[in-house]
């Protein structure tokens, strides 16, 4: 590494931002990896859009190896009050995050500015609903399927994706939210007696474990008690017919309504975010366009709601409720370990990085031998 990028210095306190000059191609990736095997405490790089941070996710997980954990917390993928809710794999991936980093003392996390903008569950909603399921351990079926059709799971004919359950016979199919692969748990009488992941294209059983962990399927509760909740929270804050707001029916008769993710502020009394999940270690890099970004989907977010502020049908919340306004988002980001990527030139404190773009090497060029280019840039490199 010390031979390609030489790491500028961290900054120690929030008072000490640090300003770097923009990373050419894949270097921004090669920096952000060494940064989180030097800093003590997780790297947050927060990019412009969703594109970008699925690109720079993949790029880091190249130059981090084995050693060091890099996640993505991904945005849902739905603008703003839509009325369909996010892909399964979505939302599994997000749970998964939000259960491992409290925990999580180094590694990389890449999430786009909207999704750092966006209002989270508290911090103990997701640990507190998780469950283990163990070899040995008693296990009523009847009970069980109640309890994961309560926490958000499918009950389908076969497992396909997360958030899946299926019983037959003696057998529990399930996919965990968060979860790579889906689980088979097989039952003597009301004994777990064996757990095994399986392919659910072929369904054929692969791997044995000892635990499989159950995290929530959604990003809130519609337990009876919270969708009770749910409803009055519902009717004292807008003035809404309840025979009229199919939001408010649907939830009723126990229906997860498209959507429902925009009203996540209605099922806590105090909602969190992304900072709220982290240690005050956490190294915030933030990348050239974010803070644009954040205003832009700020703007169109506005925008969005008030096409739709006087549906007396479904009412919806304001952007505060939903989102950090940009404000706010700059005073969070004052408050902890910060380094911004910036134009030489755009700030007198910008570092020098060193890094230059890759010069064109066509492969073939005409009369020349395959790859001439390459091999003599590779020889006059120093």
């Amino acid at each position: 590494m010390a031979n390609f990028l030489q790491l500028p210095a961290l900054p120690s306190s929030p008072k000490q931002r640090r300003y770097w000059s923009i990373p050419q191609g894949s270097s921004r990736a090669l920096l952000l990896a060494e940064c989180a095997r030097t800093h003590a405490g997780v790297v947050v790089a927060v990019a412009a859009d969703t594109h970008a941070a699925q690109e720079l996710q993949a790029e880091i997980s190249l130059f981090a190896g084995a050693g060091l954990e890099v996640l993505e917390f991904p945005d849902w993928e739905t603008l703003p009050y839509d009325l369909f809710s996010p892909h399964a794999e979505i939302v599994s991936q997000r749970i998964a995050a939000l259960y491992r980093l409290p925990s999580l003392t180094r590694g990389v996390l890449v999430v786009p500015v909207a999704t750092l903008m966006q209002r989270l569950a508290p911090r103990g909603y997701v640990a507190g609903s998780s469950l283990v399921m163990e070899c040995g351990q008693q296990l009523d079926l009847v009970a069980e399927k109640r309890r994961l059709e309560a926490a958000g799971y499918r009950n389908v004919p076969q497992v396909a994706e997360p958030a899946d359950f299926a019983v037959r016979g003696a057998l529990l199919d399930i996919f965990p939210m968060g979860s790579a692969v889906p689980y088979r748990i097989d039952l003597f009488d009301e004994e777990i007696e064996s757990i095994r992941s399986f392919d659910p294209e072929t369904q054929r059983s692969q791997d044995k474990v000892d635990a499989v962990r159950l995290l929530p399927a959604r990003e809130f509760p519609l337990t009876e008690q919270s969708a009770s909740a749910f409803r009055n929270t519902l009717r004292e804050r807008f003035p809404i017919d309840p025979r009229h707001c199919p939001l408010y029916q649907d939830i009723r008769e126990g229906a997860t309504p498209a959507g429902i993710e925009y009203y996540l502020p209605l099922f806590f009394e105090q909602t969190a975010t992304l900072f709220d999940y982290l240690g005050e270690d956490a190294l915030f890099v933030l990348g050239e366009k974010a803070l644009d970004a954040a205003e832009t989907f700020w703007t169109q977010t506005g925008q969005r709601y008030e096409q739709r502020a006087h549906d007396v049908e479904r009412p919806v919340l304001p952007p505060a409720e939903l989102y950090l306004p940009p404000q706010q988002l700059r005073e969070r980001l004052n408050n902890v370990l910060r380094v911004d990527f910036a134009a030489p030139g755009s700030n007198p404190h910008v570092v020098d990085l060193g890094t230059q773009p890759a010069p064109a090497l066509p492969l073939n060029r005409k009369g020349e031998e395959t790859g001439d280019a390459l091999r003599a840039f590779l020889d006059a490199y120093p």
